[in-house]
């Protein structure tokens, strides 16, 4: 029953999700970033298959944990040489659409369900130990992307993308496919303010998919249908707009004395032919907006990149990336130097 529950999700939800076109960076003669995939580094056991692959993190030990979208949506746990350690979340109510996964600075795990309109906060041990949302009772069905949206409430997410923290520990929501904002709450879940409605507006959001933020509590955005990066301050003032990276699925920010940020200009999941030719790369950037350098592409091979859903960088050196239509994750080595583009390289 759950199985033909989240089939009939998976039709409402993508059927229902706003179209955008797939940008070309703005952004010409960029470095090139040297880059090798680590083949075979995920150990499943016998007859453990990923599905899509929607959110990656690691914790502080570097075990990493994959949260993807299969006959049900499923967290699994690897240890940091990539074996398999355990399921997470078996049979949990919260956990029917995956779209992100996070673990912040004291080990919990955080998991964002687009399915659910949920985002759940597990302990280092793996027990429940916070909610944000709720889920649609199950004669109301699931949340549909119906635009213009109604006036959002405080604490009910349509269709939420991502999550992300400040150092006080107050907790920044990507809200998401209908509500098109960004939610401040505090440590314990107590709203605090949003920042956002539709539009393509400074501050306006389309399809804020993932988000992030830096040392001194700055919040970036991956602000998707509007090909940008939206940068505001810890009141959630905006500060910077970064709009040279093409459309951002993903970004993530490496902690450190010295932080980079990672935006991925993903190839979209329905894989128009067109959009193979000039997108999949992922771009470092320094967190002022000046870009470092670029690697990948759109493709299936190792290294190659099929429409990356979400970056781990707690390592800048060594990403992990999960992709949606190659089923699978990798992680990615970055040589630090960087090469003059070529013709080749040019989109």
């Amino acid at each position: 029953m759950r199985r033909c529950l989240t089939s009939w999700l998976i039709v409402l939800l993508v059927g229902a999700a706003p179209l955008f076109a797939q940008s070309k960076a703005k952004a010409e003669n960029v470095p090139i970033i040297s880059h090798t995939s680590v083949p075979n580094f995920f150990k499943l056991p016998p007859d453990l298959y990923f599905g899509e692959g929607i959110g990656i993190a690691t914790n502080s030990k570097g075990n990493v944990f994959v949260y993807h979208r299969s006959g049900d949506t499923r967290l699994f746990e690897f240890d940091s040489a990539g074996n398999f350690v355990k399921e997470w979340g078996v049979g949990l109510y919260g956990l029917e659409f995956a779209h992100a996964v996070r673990v912040d600075r004291e080990d919990n795990v955080w998991v964002v369900d687009e399915g659910t309109n949920m985002i759940i906060k597990f302990n280092p041990a793996g027990r429940v130990v916070m909610v944000l949302g709720r889920r649609p009772e199950p004669v109301a069905g699931a949340t549909e992307t119906q635009l213009p949206a109604a006036p959002p409430e405080k604490y009910r997410f349509g269709r939420p993308t991502d999550v992300t923290w400040d150092a006080q520990g107050n907790i920044f929501v990507s809200d998401g496919y209908v509500n098109s904002r960004v939610v401040k709450l505090d440590k314990n879940g107590k709203f605090v303010k949003a920042v956002g409605t539709r539009g393509p507006a400074p501050s306006q959001l389309n399809t804020p998919h993932s988000i992030t933020s830096d040392a001194q509590g700055n919040v970036y955005v991956g602000d998707r249908g509007n090909a940008r990066v939206q940068v505001f301050d810890n009141d959630l003032t905006l500060r910077a707009v970064y709009d040279n990276v093409g459309n951002p699925w993903a970004v993530c920010i490496s902690p450190g004395p010295h932080q980079y940020l990672f935006v991925s200009n993903s190839n979209p999941d329905s894989n128009p032919a067109a959009s193979w030719a000039i997108t999949g790369e992922i771009y470092k950037m320094e967190l002022d907006g000046t870009i470092v350098g670029k690697f990948g592409k759109a493709g299936k091979g190792l290294g190659e990149f099929s429409t990356v859903h979400e970056i781990d960088c707690r390592n800048p050196n060594e990403l992990f990336v999960s992709e949606i239509s190659a089923w699978r994750a990798q992680k990615i080595i970055l040589n630090p130097t960087t090469k003059p583009p070529t013709a080749a390289d040019a989109r």
